[in-house]
């Protein structure tokens, strides 16, 4: 890493009592890329998706998963409401540079975000670069 603050991608995390399987099928063949599909120790379904595509800020990336939600035929769409998480998960990487680093999320996306039933989280990965670990010290 550079030192810089920049956004690295939007994933898209799913838990769901049902195999989400077929799902996973659909959103791929919309343009996402599966990350996984696993079915868990606790009998869940955990899938985690991102796009095929490189983006600079999170509003393209998340309006282009969102086309491939909103155009899901029946019964993809029930399952996808059945979903117990339905997450994006903004993610940057930190640093020092530049002083200020800004990115926002339209109405009109964050409507769209709403419609489908989705909720938002943002994941910051530190910088490493530098940082001495409790075990070397």
């Amino acid at each position: 890493m550079d030192n810089t603050i920049c956004y690295l991608n939007t994933d898209l995390d799913l838990v769901c009592n049902d195999d989400l399987t077929e799902l996973a099928n659909a959103l791929e063949a919309g343009g996402a890329f599966t990350l996984h599909v696993t079915k868990g120790d606790d009998g869940k379904w955990y899938a985690t998706f991102e796009t095929n595509k490189p983006h600079t800020e999170p509003e393209p990336n998340i309006s282009q998963m969102l086309a491939i939600i909103e155009s899901l035929a029946e019964p993809l769409q029930s399952l996808w409401v059945r979903c117990t998480l339905r997450e994006f998960n903004i993610g940057y990487d930190c640093g020092a540079q530049p002083w200020a680093f800004s990115q926002g999320l339209s109405t009109d996306l964050l409507r769209r975000i709403a419609a489908v039933g989705a909720s938002l989280r943002i994941t910051l990965y530190p910088d490493r670069d530098g940082v001495v670990s409790e075990k070397s010290s």
